[in-house]
């Protein structure tokens, strides 16, 4: 099982994901500021693994307070907190994974401030597992939704470079093909940071999974032209009515598939649903410099001074997805995701 980072000694170490698949290399991260600029800079992504990241990045941050003053060491806490928290502003894991470790010290506000760091340690690392555990159980309720002998298309990378372990979505053919059915996987590319291309065509390879990669303007003539039995993405953030925010590329999809008569699912942990946003109208939209479009894996395709820019996710409306499959279950339309 590929883990996007681990902790081990006392130290915390991940995959930089910018240098695969050429190059699996490890990371130590030091401290939260090494931790913010490995989620800005993608090292580490996927919205289940930057929660991870996260509550670890934090337990980084307060290790030198861990002999200060109470006051000191929860007024870091805060200020650690708020500065990962803006990182990246649309996957709703990170903001729930800060929000409680932050309950945590709250609640162990007449302890001493190493027993607090050790509580939020400990914490992060029960975030950790839990979200194994919780992909296990998307894999084994997604994969009975697949036929036996089925053609799926994904997008981006939901395996478990992106999670704690497993993965959602690809985690969810992955256990399918395991079960032995026969899967077979078209990868879009997922322009303009190629996640598909670079990291699910990889994990798939690692786990022996058959897969096409196909460009992203393919999808729609591979479901016109071959027996395509459904659509499995991720998630960044689900709104209490379904609309999902995944992907840039993921509502182009859906809206083929909606035509195509092909299932359209989302994959996610219920800590991806934000109960307090009625809809998707309420979600930040991650901008990214235009640079990215102007470039391929560091190499400029066209001049600088080209206007471009680089929104990191779209949003899917709730009457394109058939079903919301997380650790609970499956859930079918009418969503209704509320505290």
């Amino acid at each position: 099982m590929i883990k996007p980072l681990f902790w081990k000694n006392q130290r915390l170490f991940i995959v930089d994901q910018t240098r695969l698949p050429g190059e699996y290399k490890l990371i130590e991260i030091q401290d939260h500021l090494e931790m913010a600029e490995a989620i800005q800079k993608l090292a580490i992504r996927g919205a289940p693994a930057l929660g991870i990241a996260a509550a670890f990045g934090l337990v980084l941050g307060l290790k030198p307070f861990r002999s200060s003053s109470k006051e000191i060491f929860l007024s870091e806490l805060q200020k650690i907190a708020a500065f990962l928290q803006n990182t990246r502003p649309t996957a709703v894991n990170l903001a729930w994974a800060l929000a409680r470790m932050q309950q945590v010290a709250q609640n162990l506000t007449n302890e001493t401030t190493n027993s607090i760091w050790q509580a939020l340690l400990k914490t992060a690392l029960q975030i950790h597992r839990e979200d194994i555990a919780m992909c296990r159980k998307i894999a084994r309720h997604g994969q009975n939704l697949l036929p036996d002998d089925a053609n799926i298309i994904t997008h981006c990378n939901t395996g478990g470079l992106a999670t704690g372990g497993l993965g959602t979505a690809l985690g969810i053919l992955i256990t399918a093909h395991q079960s032995g059915k026969q899967i077979h996987v078209y990868v879009n590319e997922t322009r303009p940071l190629l996640q598909g291309a670079r990291l699910t065509c990889w994990e798939l390879n690692r786990e022996g999974v058959p897969f096409t990669l196909i460009s992203d303007n393919m999808a729609g003539y591979l479901m016109a032209n071959r027996k395509i039995s459904a659509i499995i993405t991720g998630a960044d953030r689900i709104a209490a009515n379904g609309d999902t925010a995944n992907k840039i590329g993921t509502y182009g999809l859906a809206i083929l598939a909606k035509y195509h008569g092909v299932p359209f699912y989302i994959a996610a942990p219920s800590s991806t649903i934000d109960p307090l946003i009625n809809s998707g109208d309420q979600i930040r939209i991650e901008e990214r410099s235009g640079a990215e479009i102007r470039e391929i894996c560091g190499v400029q395709i066209v001049p600088e001074n080209y206007s471009a820019i680089s929104p990191a996710f779209d949003i899917t409306p709730n009457a394109l997805i058939t079903a919301i499959i997380t650790e609970t279950g499956v859930n079918y339309p009418p969503f209704q995701f509320r505290q």
